[in-house]
């Protein structure tokens, strides 16, 4: 079930999409490394978790900014097009 729990701004949308856009690049990325470069390997490992971490830390900004509704198990998810936010659950 999908129920839209509020907006964010133009400025706060592209934040997060930048989040988005290089936690996926970094996931394709990790698919294909292997750990024989070593030093590659731990830039990678130490991006995938910063970038984890400001994604994570947004998400818990806005919700708290905004107020939106949660449920358990739920999870939110925005609409880049429209800046809507949805609970998904």
């Amino acid at each position: 079930m999908k129920k839209l729990v509020g907006q964010v701004t133009l400025e706060e949308k592209n934040e997060i999409q930048m989040l988005f856009e290089r936690r996926n690049g970094l996931n394709e990325l990790a698919k294909i490394l292997s750990a024989d470069n070593a030093e590659l390997y731990e830039k990678l490992v130490r991006d995938l978790g910063e970038t984890g971490t400001k994604f994570q830390q947004w998400w818990d900004s806005m919700s708290q900014k905004y107020n939106w509704e949660s449920a358990e198990n739920g999870n939110w998810e925005i609409n880049f097009e429209t800046c809507e936010i949805f609970l998904v659950y």
